[in-house]
């Protein structure tokens, strides 16, 4: 529900974007601080052989944009520990939180009235805790994988905006069984975000 309201936003606001444009001079500042909300998608890939996944969600995120140039830009973004509940052969075996903080280099777009898309590829760094987990069963605690995303900020006036993104994130954790490892479970979600911004 939430990704298909999200691609519905994406037509709607594309459609507008040129009726809603706005003069550069609302465009200036270096700083975009957007409170986004977030759904997660997991991919679920599972080389355990223990059929593992882990539940899709939505939840709030914060992230924090500097401009370099008119054109190139820096994100991070941040959330809270996401709890989530691991599932073999869909059904609960225990929980775990990650927190996932990821960072992008983005090309902003400039040159499209009233609407400014952006291309991105970075970093997401994801450790995991608060395990709650069968006896002997473990997982690694530290994930790095790359990050891609693609968005839009539509300019409402005096420096605020509306932000559609998408991100594909790649985390993935070793899983051992009695010390040995078993296999690589990869949660590789896709992250739909809609959102306001405001510019500094």
């Amino acid at each position: 529900m939430f990704k298909r309201t999200a691609l519905a936003l994406v037509a709607l606001t594309a459609g507008l974007a040129a009726p809603m444009a706005q003069a550069q001079s609302e465009d200036s500042g270096s700083w975009i601080v957007r409170a986004r909300a977030l759904y997660l998608d997991s991919a679920n890939k599972d080389s355990t052989g223990l059929d593992l996944s882990v539940n899709n969600k939505t939840f709030p995120e914060v992230d924090i944009t500097y401009f370099w140039t008119p054109n190139l830009a820096t994100e991070l973004i941040l959330t809270y520990p996401q709890k989530h509940d691991l599932k073999a052969g869909g059904n609960k075996i225990g929980t775990l939180k990650h927190l996932p903080p990821t960072l992008t280099l983005q090309y902003h777009f400039t040159n499209v009235p009233g609407f400014r898309p952006y291309v991105g590829a970075g970093v997401n760094y994801t450790r995991f805790m608060s395990l709650d987990l069968p006896d002997g069963v473990d997982v690694d605690r530290n994930s790095f994988g790359g990050a891609l995303n693609v968005g839009f900020d539509v300019p409402m006036g005096g420096g605020w905006l509306f932000n559609v993104d998408v991100k594909k994130t790649y985390i993935r954790t070793d899983v051992s069984v009695g010390g040995d490892k078993i296999g690589t479970f990869k949660v590789d979600p896709m992250l739909y975000s809609i959102g306001i911004g405001k510019r500094f």
